[in-house]
């Protein structure tokens, strides 16, 4: 005796296809706009430590550490840029400080 089930599918209604399409563009928009505001943020920041004319920027991650002494919270930024200047690849960190100082550690090749 073989048993045979019968599987139906039921059709998503049409309401919910259009409202799950609008959420994933809207999360594209918001995903696109966030990180061409940070590039922009970055590029102000180079801007102000002496690298003027940039192009290709890219923020590679984002670290949260700490001071051993003082216990404060602060943030380092893996950056990847290539600096029209020089005519050179850049590859570095900027270390964010509580008052949004910015200390960098770029090497330019």
């Amino acid at each position: 005796m073989s048993l045979i089930m019968n599987y139906q599918t039921r059709k998503l209604p049409k309401k919910s296809i259009i409202m799950i399409s609008i959420l994933i563009v809207l999360g594209i928009f918001i995903f696109y706009t966030m990180q061409t505001l940070k590039n922009e943020k970055f590029k102000q920041v180079l801007e102000q430590l002496d690298y003027k004319d940039i192009s290709g920027l890219k923020v590679v991650n984002r670290m949260n550490v700490e001071d051993t002494i003082t216990k404060k919270k602060s943030y380092v930024y893996k950056l990847v840029f290539h600096d029209n200047v020089q005519n050179k690849d850049c590859i570095g960190f900027l270390y964010q400080q509580d008052s949004k100082q910015y200390t960098k550690d770029i090497d330019c090749k």
